[in-house]
């Protein structure tokens, strides 16, 4: 993700074009896009006790705590932060960033207050195999072939079968939410926090939320020899709304 930014050329471009240049070019142009030293959550931290160690509790400031919040401060982050500040930086504004914060981390997303209940990252939209899921999913890699894989409540993943000459399958270890998981001609099977599958290679099978629950899983292609992936038809709606 990139900071760009505008708000200087848009406000004091004409009276005041040198401000505008460091503020738009510079300080969020360069400064803010050094992620290699400091991410942007950790940025949107260090600016927001900043701003509040000196009362400035303003329209810029719930713009850095929007900011924040954009850039994965979650709202028990932001109130420890607050929280800590307040012993330094003063117990009244502590109590101005709160009346802001609260408003901003209160707001109705469904998909923050979910990731606020999981250890693992939801990750980014998993567009590339968005053709294979009815409903959205997220895809957050973690390494050595093994990544989290969340689903909005209703969304699955069509029939597919995980393909291996020899060994293969897939493990499937559920983190967070409610789902299921089913193979071809037998009954689907419910999903919580620390239950696993261990899916069988060449099995036809399908996995994904509950009508009324996120669902998350750990995801691991287990190794084997010819490997692939085939998909096949959606999982029918009449057969999934049978679920609860």
């Amino acid at each position: 993700m990139t900071v760009r930014q505008t708000a200087g050329r848009q406000q004091l471009g004409e009276f005041a074009p040198e401000f505008a240049h460091l503020n738009d070019d510079i300080l969020f142009g360069e400064v803010w896009n050094r992620t290699d030293k400091l991410s942007l959550k950790q940025r949107s931290m260090i600016t927001v006790t900043a701003l509040m160690a000196q009362g400035l509790t303003d329209t810029s400031f719930a713009h850095h705590l929007q900011n924040a919040k954009n850039n994965g401060v979650t709202g028990t982050e932001i109130a420890e932060l607050i929280t800590h500040a307040a012993f330094y930086a003063g117990w009244p504004k502590a109590w101005a960033a709160f009346r802001l914060a609260k408003d901003i981390w209160t707001e109705n997303d469904p998909k923050a207050d979910y990731q606020e209940t999981i250890q693992f990252p939801i990750g980014k939209p998993n567009d590339a195999y968005a053709q294979y899921f009815d409903g959205q999913s997220w895809l957050a890699p973690l390494g050595g072939g093994l990544s989290n894989v969340t689903f909005e409540p209703g969304c699955r993943n069509h029939w597919h079968i995980h393909q291996a000459a020899e060994g293969g399958g897939q493990l499937l270890f559920c983190v967070g939410g409610r789902g299921y998981y089913q193979e071809w001609g037998k009954d689907p099977i419910e999903m919580n926090p620390g239950d696993s599958i261990v899916i069988p290679a060449n099995a036809k099978h399908w996995h994904g939320a509950a009508p009324d629950s996120w669902f998350s899983h750990l995801a691991m292609e287990l190794p084997g020899t010819e490997t692939g992936t085939i998909w096949e038809d959606p999982v029918d709606p009449a057969d999934y709304e049978t679920l609860k």
